[in-house]
């Protein structure tokens, strides 16, 4: 069975979100959530589920180099855990150390999709045999 997956890039000042599938295991950049409060982020990342019906959802978790955690780790769970409580969807999260290093540019819209869309293609090659 295909399922639609969504990666995010947690921000603090934007959430860039991927989409792909099961099917062809590949993601793009969908869109960047720029709302600064939960509420308007999460209406607008909620209008996208019900867009797209994900089956579930992946989050880059931040480290430091050498596995480290940081403050941004602790914010990127809690992201994942109010996904998870609002949208009752799995979420997984996926080391995103070197997802950023992919993309050696200024942090914008663009660049936040695309740094989404790096986490779920990680997510995606790394559960290939499991579709």
């Amino acid at each position: 069975m295909v399922e639609i997956v969504f990666g995010f890039d947690f921000g603090i000042k934007r959430i860039g979100i991927a989409m792909g599938n099961t099917l062809t295991g590949q993601a793009q950049p969908l869109s960047v959530v720029k709302a600064i409060d939960n509420a308007t982020r999460f209406a607008q990342i909620g209008a996208l589920v019900a867009e797209w019906k994900p089956a579930r959802l992946v989050v880059g978790e931040p480290r430091h180099p050498d596995g480290a955690e940081h403050e941004m780790t602790l914010r990127c769970r809690r992201f994942a855990n109010q996904l998870h409580g609002r949208f009752n969807l799995p979420v997984e999260l996926v080391d995103e150390r070197y997802s950023s290093a992919v993309i050696q540019a200024k942090r914008g819209e663009v660049i936040d999709a695309k740094a989404a869309a790096i986490i779920l293609q990680q997510y995606f090659d790394d559960h290939a045999n499991n579709y």
